[in-house]
């Protein structure tokens, strides 16, 4: 295999976006052979925009056509699963966009039948792991540089989303359509980044505001803390209503505390770098009220950089180049699909906290979960009979 051979199945936003970044060669260990979609008119754009292209109707006869040899999975959230199921029993190699699904239960099977095939290739679209200040803290957490987590916060509430948003599609905004809000539609990235720095929760205690200034069925408000097994804590906060917004990362360890700040294409990373690690200063001083002396660091990315690796590249495209490699020579996935359904446990376990009022242990009773993701659902539905 020269090139992998990608089929898309669904050429939306993400999936369209793809297509023509394929098309042109953005990838020079991969190419586009394939699409499907439901709509008409998106397939007719395809015919007379992708080249060299098949169009097909039904995505099950393109994942067993012998034109593809990966699947990109670009559809409805509900449907990443199965989809991702059926492409892999057919032989095919799995990209799936975020998130992994709308329920862990669903995911769960998705990952059981990735790992009984090895010699396939599972990755999802977490783009945000190839930010190169969230590899540094990455980094820094995962050589112990850092120390041990105490707390982690995030604050991003630069989502902002008017009601027109919500009114451009009958499945926005709905719990049939896609499974919740702003925590399974614009959150998925950063909840993959809060867990990949500082490790799955062992409790969950969740606001989730349903339609707040808005007239939507689902959250877009929410307020989350968490907890973990060394005693650290967590707070993840987001909203797609305020304006202007924030977006906020804070970690404080024994060794210091990082401080990732967004605004557009400007971002920082600064890094207050203690000289003697908390704890081991706390041991040894004699003083009244010192203050731990540190050094500071700050990392910037270019406004230049950004544009080319958010706008004219797009980080997407960083998650496609290295699941190309990964299929051709064995590299290593930046993001390997197995690993998508732990930041949706955490958004799952916040939804089953609000609903019912109270602490959600891990593992998450799974069951419990889609019982009442299918209450909301079936409630929903009968409102609009």
């Amino acid at each position: 295999m020269k090139k992998v051979r990608y089929g898309i199945v669904g050429i939306g936003k993400m999936g369209h976006t793809h297509a023509l970044k394929l098309m042109r060669g953005k990838d020079r260990n991969g190419c586009l052979t394939a699409v499907c979609d439901i709509s008409d008119e998106r397939k007719v754009w395809a015919k007379n925009n992708l080249k060299n292209t098949i169009v097909f109707d039904k995505y099950l006869d393109l994942v067993n056509s012998n034109e593809v040899d990966a699947v990109i999975i670009a559809t409805p959230h509900y449907l990443h699963p199965k989809i991702g199921i059926d492409a892999l029993n057919a032989g095919k190699h799995v990209l799936s966009e975020k998130p992994a699904g709308v329920y862990t239960k669903d995911v769960r099977e998705l990952n059981s039948l990735a790992e009984s095939k090895p010699d396939l290739v599972f990755g999802i679209m977490y783009n945000q792991r190839s930010n190169p200040l969230y590899k540094y803290a990455k980094e820094l957490v995962t050589s112990g540089e850092l120390g041990e987590i105490k707390r982690i916060n995030w604050i991003i509430t630069n989502w902002y989303r008017p009601q027109a948003y919500y009114n451009q599609g009958g499945w926005r905004g709905t719990w049939d359509g896609e499974g919740g809000g702003v925590l399974i539609n614009q959150c998925p990235h950063q909840l993959d980044i809060f867990w990949w720095l500082a490790g799955m929760p062992i409790s969950v205690r969740a606001y989730c505001k349903v339609g707040v200034n808005r007239k939507i069925n689902v959250e877009n408000d929410v307020t989350i803390y968490t907890e973990y097994k060394n005693g650290a804590s967590g707070v993840f906060v987001t909203s797609t209503h305020d304006s202007p917004g924030t977006n906020r990362l804070e970690i404080d360890a024994d060794g210091g505390k990082l401080v990732i700040e967004q605004n557009l294409l400007k971002e920082k990373l600064t890094y207050y770098r203690l000289k003697t690690k908390e704890s081991i200063f706390n041991a040894d001083n004699k003083k009244f009220m010192p203050i731990p002396p540190y050094k500071k660091e700050v990392v910037r990315t270019s406004i230049l950089k950004n544009i080319y690796r958010l706008g004219i590249k797009g980080q997407h495209m960083n998650i496609i180049q290295n699941f190309s490699l990964a299929v051709l020579k064995g590299e290593n996935l930046i993001a390997p699909g197995a690993e998508g359904i732990n930041g949706l446990t955490i958004s799952n376990a916040a939804y089953l906290s609000s609903w019912l009022g109270e602490d959600i242990l891990l593992p998450l009773d799974e069951n419990l979960f889609y019982d009442q993701l299918m209450k909301q659902r079936d409630a929903e539905l009968a409102g609009k009979r």
